[in-house]
């Protein structure tokens, strides 16, 4: 308790009411008393107010109610004040000296690590965290992670403190990944990240507490691991991403692109330039076939820009002429490519077999091998 109350015992004389005294002499392990006597003093000054609940929680060291009412009037007090006051540090002591006998009470731990959280007290917030999870029993747990994973969400608990915080909690709530996958990603693991969604994915059993079915957990893997390819270490990107393209055939074009991308970000030009020439030799819809194409088409675009941007020399000119080609030739391929689209959609498609025909017109070659496929 700071100060000495011999200072303010004028104030306690001039204020103490007799009959509420008398009763106390009596009774002094009545709660309802002490809540009555502390309500009349309402107007009195806080330190009136604090000495008057010191002596409760002496007589009745093991009452939530005066305890919790006597907290939430030190944390009343403080709320407009700076966080280096020294009222907060008694607050503190307060707290300390309520969890002594209430340490089975959720609700005080809770009122307590918050108070800690405000005033920027990371270790001293955790250690509470961490007491607060011994302390309680198991089905209380949740009630304490929760602010937990708040408190490592806010930024300000070092990565690997907050990691093995997270780990522990996965211990407890192993259906609550995403929570997890979504902080790696935030602090840039994004290797952990992948593998946590791997086996999420590999999970038959497993149910999305943000409601994301199976086919949504693929996605999310798939862009997270072409997004990142040079961080990623632990997993074969290209069999995950040839893997989702073989199950979700609704999203073939996307995910070739996001297999070009991984190789593009790799600096892997040639490989990359290899997948989009096997996607569009194997998409059946027109719809994926225009995704990957206009993809195909940006990528050698902005390779020719970069080219063009860097220094003049014969090389760099050579290359982007062979590039500027490559453009042309995939531009003036793109009827013959379509076709071939179609007809992988349906081969029985006389009227499409009669317009790629046309196409070779000027090849009689090509013309004879058209209709020998047909």
């Amino acid at each position: 308790m700071e100060g000495s109350w011999e200072a303010i015992s004028d104030d306690v004389l001039r204020e103490t009411d007799v009959a509420y005294e008398q009763e106390l002499q009596q009774n002094p392990y009545s709660v309802k008393l002490w809540c009555a006597y502390v309500k009349a003093k309402a107007e009195a000054s806080l330190k009136v107010r604090f000495l008057i609940y010191e002596r409760a929680v002496k007589e009745l060291p093991g009452s939530y109610k005066l305890w919790h009412a006597y907290l939430q009037l030190r944390m009343q007090s403080v709320k407009d004040s700076a966080i280096l006051d020294p009222e907060y540090e008694a607050c503190n002591n307060a707290f300390e000296r309520a969890l002594v006998f209430l340490h089975k009470m959720p609700r005080i731990w809770l009122h307590y690590i918050e108070f800690l959280m405000k005033q920027k007290k990371i270790t001293r917030a955790r250690r509470a965290l961490d007491r607060a999870l011994r302390s309680l029993p198991i089905t209380q747990h949740s009630r304490i992670w929760e602010l937990y994973v708040k408190f490592i969400k806010d930024g300000e608990v070092p990565k690997e403190t907050a990691l093995c915080a997270f780990r522990r909690y996965l211990m407890l709530e192993p259906d609550h990944v995403e929570i997890y996958i979504a902080y790696l990603r935030t602090i840039g693991r994004y290797d952990e990240a992948a593998q946590k969604l791997a086996n999420v994915v590999d999970d038959e059993d497993f149910s999305s507490m943000e409601g994301k079915t199976r086919h949504q957990l693929w996605m999310d893997l798939c862009d997270l691991v072409s997004k990142h390819p040079a961080d990623i270490k632990a997993l074969n990107i290209e069999s995950i991403i040839r893997s989702g393209i073989r199950q979700f055939t609704d999203e073939v074009g996307r995910l070739w692109i996001s297999l070009g991308d991984h190789f593009i970000r790799l600096g892997q030009f040639e490989k990359a330039r290899d997948i989009y020439e096997e996607a569009m030799a194997t998409v059946s819809t027109v719809h994926d076939f225009s995704l990957i194409f206009e993809s195909y088409a940006k990528f050698l675009e902005s390779l020719i820009s970069a080219h063009m941007e860097r220094e003049a020399s014969a090389v760099s000119a050579a290359e982007a002429d062979l590039l500027m080609l490559r453009l042309e030739d995939l531009l003036g391929r793109r009827p013959e490519l379509v076709s071939s689209v179609k007809l992988r959609q349906n081969p029985h498609n006389v009227h499409e077999w009669l317009q790629r025909a046309k196409l070779y017109k000027d090849t009689p070659e090509k013309v004879i091998r058209c209709f020998t496929e047909a």
